[in-house]
């Protein structure tokens, strides 16, 4: 998905493993739920948390926190499977 393209916004469950800051667990998009398998990457910028994560799906999704704000969008989606 282009930078410029609109982003999807979600609603996210996040939890903090012991002493970590909190981060997602399952997120909804749209009537769909995704369980997060495993947080492959996550970085800070100056007003946004992202996060590269594996859904149990086996897809890859990029998901920013807009800290100032709360909310939470869908930045970039990868499909592993073949169309």
């Amino acid at each position: 998905m282009p930078m410029d393209a609109p982003a999807f916004k979600l609603l996210v469950e996040c939890a903090a493993p012991a002493g970590a800051e909190p981060e997602p667990t399952r997120f909804q998009l749209g009537a769909r739920s995704v369980e997060v398998e495993e947080v492959l990457d996550r970085w800070l910028a100056r007003d946004h948390r992202y996060f590269k994560l594996r859904g149990k799906d086996a897809a890859i999704y990029l998901i920013r926190h807009d800290v100032p704000s709360g909310h939470w969008e869908l930045t970039q989606f990868l499909s592993t499977t073949a169309h």
